[in-house]
């Protein structure tokens, strides 16, 4: 491990990553990557979790991409992907990054065109999973109790 190796940014699946983190935290900065799944794939692939970001080769980072883009196939089990049984195509997927984004945002659409429950509670802009609303999740102006002018 040399210094001349070393990255301070490594990108992997369109995200930057912190080059001083461990693998297996840099990892979670990826959206949709969370620290068990970032083990699984880590596992998967043979590599050290422990060493820094900033030394791992570009050949590794290609593995984890590969892992990222379909980890059902390289033996991860599918209740750790977060799209079970997709709704396009039916198969358990896993997306990452911007794409990510803009499924749950295609999601509360869906759910709004349909008018359903949870659409309605998006689209009032209030609690959507059964939150109390009397004290909490006020918006807007102040409030309180007001003094009448003397």
């Amino acid at each position: 491990m040399s210094s001349e190796s070393y990255r301070y940014l490594v990108r992997v699946a369109g995200t930057d990553l912190d080059g001083s983190k461990k693998f297996r935290y840099a990892l979670t900065e990826i959206k949709g990557v969370n620290i068990r799944l970032a083990e699984a794939i880590l596992k998967v692939t043979d590599l050290d979790p422990d060493i820094r970001m900033g030394f791992v080769s570009d050949q590794d980072v290609k593995k984890v991409e590969e892992v990222l883009a379909d980890p059902v196939k390289f033996g991860i089990p599918s209740w750790m992907v977060n799209r079970q049984k997709d709704a396009d195509s039916g198969t358990n997927i896993h997306i990452v990054g911007s794409d990510l984004t803009l499924s749950v945002k295609s999601d509360i659409d869906t759910m709004r065109k349909t008018k359903s429950f949870k659409g309605i509670r998006h689209a009032l802009g209030l609690k959507v999973r059964g939150q109390r609303t009397k004290t909490t999740g006020r918006k807007g102006q102040t409030v309180g109790v007001r003094r009448k002018k003397s």
